[in-house]
């Protein structure tokens, strides 16, 4: 069910990224921060990830897309946006939702970058060794 003005809601979360996203009908405008979306992701690589889920049920034109995304680099801003975007086209359309999970729409990536262990100057990498 829309909320009353009209909208569908989803959130996504990808590394330290959250996106909260907004679905209405419209004319497939996408927003992300006020900006378009061509112009806050760099890459194509990005942006088709971004406008994966529409792509996929082929319902690009029909919806508008106004994203507010706060946290991480690109990457983990677009993973953020594309699982938040899957949630809320469910919410539109139920219909969809085995294809959206079958192509991992809907699935919260859980990797992380892997914490600074004392002694180390990074998580795995090691002083270089001097036998003499």
């Amino acid at each position: 069910m829309p909320d009353k003005n009209g909208y569908e809601w989803g959130t996504g979360r990808r590394k330290c990224a959250v996106a909260s996203v907004r679905l209405s009908k419209g004319t497939g405008q996408i927003t992300v921060n006020g900006r378009d979306y061509k112009d806050y992701f760099p890459t194509q690589r990005l942006r088709s990830a971004v406008i994966g889920p529409l792509n996929h049920i082929k319902k690009r034109s029909l919806y508008d897309v106004n994203v507010n995304v706060r946290g991480g680099g690109p990457n983990g801003q677009a993973g953020a946006l594309m699982m938040g975007l899957g949630r809320a086209l469910i919410k539109a359309e139920p219909e969809n939702e085995r294809e959206l999970r079958d192509q991992g729409f809907l699935s919260r990536d859980s990797r992380m970058v892997e914490r600074k262990k004392p002694g180390k100057p990074g998580a795995r990498k090691s002083f270089q060794f001097s036998k003499r």
